[in-house]
């Protein structure tokens, strides 16, 4: 990387002169068992150059043969974009060196990618909503990795990732903002995750992304020079960079330099970018038709069983969410974040109908239970039948929240055979809501309390939550608070 001086930050009024435009190449590796075009395992994590065979490693007369499984998983995501699905698909040899491609070419698609425009769709802070567009979604086969040691002069070379399914979604030039750029990547993320395609992990690559970013003078129609900014492994990175290339080319342009239009990389310490490359360094790619695999097919047959396979997607729940079961879009979108914790809310709301009480209960005590022990959704002991028995407790007055967030959820998690009311009648938590057995305790702390009554009575009605915490406490917590609140009132007021 070419070491460059630092940017300085752009006045608030230059910034306004400009406008950025960002589109995004986002590489997801497929969840298939096999490689794209041969039978190798795709397993994470195996020990070097494992998970290889002679068609891994280009060995001449071998053949490859395109994965199933791989074209149906890239047709979810076209069909969950709303794209055209191309029906003849062709693949290419993309002639540019790669060191950790034995062939020394890549398997990919060129003019008839499986997927052809479409949408993300995406709902900024400010609750504007947008469809950000789509050029293509293709597939392609990865390369492998190479690794550099400290002190040492040579590169290792492991093939295991090479040949591993991949579908790339490039979008239009379409974005205006590193949060647009941002909330773009957190909904593909959440799409391939709830299509059950790719496990959206950056840290592990399954999910990368660059990003090309210009920037012109507002009201212009014509796109600035565009660099390329790779080496990014957060959307948080991303957004850096995005923000980062802003204001690097406005000042370039503000000096009267000329933007390079080149392939820069992201220093996640630093917050900058270095150039890598010139764009105009790089080879031309050479497609060409790859003569060793026959197009795909994708008939109308196959493509229905495909469309009839899809899963729920989240923007469909989080819809589902705020008009039928009335929940915030605050509510909606967190329990949308997650394809399992939605789920698991979706099956808790067939066995209640307190659909925001179901809501506040998993955003927080299940959410914090999980968080606390960085446990999923599916290692919750409680089930959601369970956790409705104790919702359906609080709303039949049984029980306050309180007492059942504090003494019986605890207990439901050490003991989640047991139903919430067994619990509560052991613990003898049951709510007293007898107003014959409540007024004489309300009674008896006024009594205790002549002075404080003569004080509310004169006008200190900030009064009223400490007589409610003496009859609480007098009826071991016991009592009815909506009861006790009503003949409190009445008994200090008359």
């Amino acid at each position: 990387m070419i070491e460059e001086k630092s940017v300085s930050p752009v006045e608030e009024e230059t910034r306004k002169k400009y406008e950025l435009v960002i589109g995004l190449e986002v590489h997801a590796q497929l969840l298939t068992k096999s490689k794209m075009y041969t039978s190798d395992s795709t397993a994470y994590g195996n020990m070097p150059n494992t998970n290889i065979s002679v068609i891994t490693l280009g060995h001449p007369g071998t053949l490859p043969k395109v994965n199933r499984r791989a074209v149906e998983y890239a047709i979810k995501m076209g069909l969950a974009c709303h794209s055209s699905i191309t029906r003849k698909n062709v693949f290419a040899r993309k002639n540019y060196f790669y060191p950790d491609l034995p062939k020394g070419y890549q398997l990919t698609q060129d003019k008839d990618p499986i997927c052809v425009g479409g949408h993300v769709p995406i709902v900024l802070d400010s609750g504007e909503k947008k469809n950000v567009a789509l050029t293509r979604i293709h597939m392609e086969e990865d390369a492998g990795k190479s690794i550099h040691l400290a002190g040492e002069i040579d590169t290792l070379v492991d093939f295991n990732r090479a040949g591993v399914p991949l579908i790339e979604i490039v979008t239009e030039p379409d974005m205006r903002s590193s949060e647009e750029a941002y909330n773009v990547l957190t909904e593909i993320k959440k799409m391939v995750k709830y299509l059950g395609i790719c496990d959206g992990n950056m840290e592990e690559g399954s999910l990368r992304c660059d990003a090309n970013v210009s920037v012109r003078l507002r009201g212009d129609e014509v796109l600035g020079k565009k660099v390329e900014v790779k080496n990014m492994n957060s959307f948080r990175n991303v957004a850096r960079a995005i923000e980062h290339e802003f204001e690097r080319q406005v000042g370039l342009l503000e000096r009267g330099e000329d933007i390079v239009s080149e392939t820069r990389t992201f220093d996640a310490t630093t917050g900058s970018t270095g150039s890598m490359r010139t764009k105009e360094d790089l080879n031309d790619y050479r497609y060409f038709p790859e003569p060793d695999l026959s197009p795909v097919v994708i008939s109308d047959e196959w493509l229905n069983s495909i469309r009839d396979d899809m899963p729920v997607l989240p923007r469909e729940l989080f819809a589902k969410f705020v008009d039928n079961y009335g929940l915030p879009e605050y509510d909606a979108g967190v329990l949308t974040d997650q394809k399992e914790i939605a789920l698991w809310f979706e099956d808790l709301c067939h066995h209640t109908d307190n659909y925001k009480s179901a809501s506040n209960w998993l955003m927080g005590p299940v959410k914090s239970y999980l968080n606390e022990l960085t446990l999923g959704i599916g290692d919750f002991p409680i089930d959601p039948k369970q956790m409705a028995s104790l919702i359906a407790l609080i709303d039949a007055g049984k029980v306050s929240y309180t007492v059942a967030s504090q003494k019986i959820y605890p207990e439901m998690l050490r003991t989640p055979a047991k139903s919430p009311l067994e619990i509560a009648q052991e613990m003898n938590l049951i709510q007293e809501s007898d107003e014959g057995a409540i007024r004489p305790l309300i009674e008896s702390v006024l009594a205790d309390n002549a002075a404080k009554v003569q004080e509310y009575q004169s006008g200190k009605k900030g009064l009223m939550g400490m007589f409610m915490g003496e009859v609480m406490k007098k009826s071991k917590g016991k009592a009815d608070p909506k009861v006790a609140s009503r003949i409190l009132s009445e008994l200090l007021n008359r």
